[in-house]
């Protein structure tokens, strides 16, 4: 299923910004210097990462948190796997070794694959999988003091099926969990090496990086096992990326996937796209058809059917007509939620002459309510010009209120067109002018790109807003269900979102499954609701909105995490390894009819800290915390939420 439209009550036009309210750092803030420092740097191979590979590492989560407990982990620069404790009273971290795992030795006359970085996840407080990075597994039994003790090894053992040119790869650990009791059920990535093809020149296309998704499945209770076992595939996915949010929901009996692309089983995984040779890139024409003549890729592109501005207590809205345009050819009707305007003329452009088409706007409903009687229409025609411009001029009802669009079906994906608002009212003036060179472009042939009907953004972002930074900000993703058991696919959605926030590693016991996307320049909550049944398919509710996030955040160049708390709060973090990065920015929900929210900024790495790796939520007392590992510090924040 598709994520819906986003509900006009819980957007807020009238939202003017966020306002500093700062955080006494002393309180909300504890730094712990680590004894076992973590490294981004341990990560060895001779062949170059692709851009896949890089990115997926950037944004890799150092740190393991056991949901609803006070119990986290991570493994330090020597294959160290450090426990951490959280005091129930002090919320003071106690540290300690739970296990050494084994340096793989390498030799320098042998190629080796990319490692990957040590990745960890707990079943429950006493279970904890600890993947190497080198291709195993180890399974621990934490106790509530002391080392932890080793349970079994395991290895990814890949087979024939699945084409792949090693029998084993190092891989990462996602998540781990207990469906049913019976047995442990855990998610693991790798990078796909497909056996030997064409050989690989100079002029060919490098060939495109692939991801394997691992489903596999352990027996609970775990047996000591002396013996390297191999481990039990139950399912297998193959997708463009690492996942960049993984999350199960109980309700469905399922896995949530959110990555660039979905992922599908590999023998209906999509063949890449047939590349022709330049012989057969050359057209063969059709009888009657001229080749040399303008085609669809090169025809300039159209104008929009309007243009509109707006002030605080009126709209304008222009469209272009001819200019031997009757005035009694031209009806309009405004009431206080509709406007109809009818022009006698054709429903379609007849010659390229004149590219309008003459409006039908019956009872459309608009963006906001307007008050008819003060409402008015005029009709300017200029000597010598093809074109007249028919202005309405729209009294709002609530003053102060920021239309997003002038109609409410504008940009729903109902056919209806997303027209953006023009800044300067005295565009409105120019579009004669545009459509003109429009239509010579048309005649000549030239390229006319660009051309509208009117330019510019809505007024809250005027003289800051950056086309190229905004339009960059979050990541486009798509959504893929995959049964615990490797079923389900049918819940799949290959609709892009562009996604700016996942909710914190940790939380999925607390709060439910939910993701911010960019609409606009705001960022809107959908939250997953439970299924009655396993097979129901997934439903996202629009349940709240972060007013001008996706705008404040296209300003920040250095963020490694950005993660929400529900409603509460969305939190950006700085990786610190620039010289002035280092902070967690962090923007507090508010309400549809609130006209501001809170900011606050808290210097939480670089310096001695060295960069954020790792960040995390934990519930301690009904308190959230949330756990910032760096390279060289612990930092707790507490008391914010």
């Amino acid at each position: 299923m598709s994520f819906p439209v986003p509900t006009r009550a819980l957007l807020n036009p009238k939202f003017d910004g966020y306002k500093f309210s700062p955080l006494d750092y002393n309180e909300v803030t504890s730094h712990y210097p680590l004894e076992h420092k973590v490294s981004q740097t341990n990560v060895s191979g001779r062949t170059p990462l692709s851009f896949e590979e890089v990115q997926s590492r950037v944004t890799h989560n150092h740190l393991a948190i056991c949901g609803q407990t006070r119990r986290a982990a991570y493994v330090d620069a020597e294959l160290r796997v450090i426990g951490i404790d959280v005091d129930e009273a002090t919320l003071r971290p106690a540290f300690r070794i739970l296990y050494e795992l084994p340096r793989p030795v390498q030799s320098s006359a042998v190629e080796s694959l990319q490692r990957e970085y040590p990745s960890a996840a707990f079943v429950d407080a006493a279970s904890l999988f600890v993947a190497d990075g080198h291709g195993s597994l180890y399974a621990l039994r934490v106790a509530d003091s002391g080392p932890a003790e080793l349970l079994a090894t395991y290895e990814l053992t890949i087979p024939e099926a699945y084409e792949s040119s090693q029998t084993s790869v190092p891989f990462r650990l996602h998540q781990a969990i207990n469906p049913d009791g019976l047995r442990a059920a855990l998610v693991l990535s790798s990078k796909h090496y497909p056996k030997t093809g064409q050989p690989v020149t100079s002029t060919s296309k490098p060939p495109q990086v692939k991801f394997d998704l691992w489903g596999v499945q352990i027996p609970l209770p775990l047996a000591q096992s002396p013996q390297t076992q191999a481990l039990q595939i139950v399912w297998h996915r193959r997708g463009a990326d690492v996942p960049a949010y993984i999350a199960y929901d109980s309700s469905r009996k399922s896995f949530l996937f959110v990555g660039s692309s979905v992922y599908l089983p590999a023998a209906v995984a999509s063949s890449p796209p047939y590349e022709p040779s330049p012989e057969e890139l050359a057209p063969i024409p059709c009888a009657g058809e001229n080749l040399d003549g303008p085609t669809d890729e090169n025809r300039p592109r159209a104008p929009p059917p309007y243009s509109w501005t707006q002030t605080s207590d009126s709209v304008t809205v222009a469209i272009p007509l001819p200019a031997d345009t009757p005035t009694e050819h031209i009806k309009v009707a405004f009431s206080p939620r509709t406007l109809t305007v009818l022009v006698e003329g054709p429903t379609s452009p007849t010659s390229t002459d004149v590219p309008v088409v003459v409006p039908r706007f019956t009872l459309k409903p608009l963006w906001d309510g307007i008050h008819p009687g003060t409402s008015l229409w005029t009709f300017d025609r200029a000597a010598e010009s093809k074109y007249g411009i028919l202005a309405l001029h729209l009294d709002k009802q609530n003053e102060g209120t920021r239309w997003l669009q002038v109609f409410v079906a504008a940009g729903t994906g109902q056919g209806e067109e997303e027209v953006p608002e023009t800044l300067d009212p005295t565009e409105l003036y120019n579009i004669r002018e545009a459509l003109e060179k429009y239509t010579a472009a048309l005649q000549s042939g030239t390229d006319a790109s660009g051309l509208g009907l009117g330019t510019g953004v809505p007024s809250l972002a005027e003289g800051e807003r950056d086309d190229e930074v905004d339009l960059s900000v979050g990541k486009s993703v798509c959504v893929t269900w995959v049964g615990v058991d490797g079923g389900h696919d049918m819940h799949g959605d290959d609709s892009p979102l562009q996604v700016l926030s996942t909710p914190f590693p940790g939380a999925a016991g607390s709060f439910k499954t939910s993701l911010v996307a960019k609409h606009g320049l705001d960022g809107v909550t959908f939250t997953l609701k439970d299924a009655a049944n396993p097979e129901d398919p997934p439903i996202w509710e629009h349940t709240s909105t972060y007013s001008a996030l996706s705008f404040v955040l296209a300003s920040k160049r250095d963020t490694r995490f950005v993660h929400h708390v529900s409603s509460k709060a969305v939190f950006a973090f700085e990786s610190g390894a620039q010289d002035l990065g280092g902070n967690v920015y962090i923007y507090r929900g508010a309400g549809p009819k609130e006209n501001w929210a809170k900011q606050a900024i808290l210097k939480i790495d670089g310096g001695l800290a060295g960069s954020l790796l790792g960040v995390g939520l934990m519930k301690v007392q009904g308190r959230i915390v949330i756990l910032a590992l760096c390279e060289g510090e612990l930092v707790v924040l507490y008391g914010i939420l």
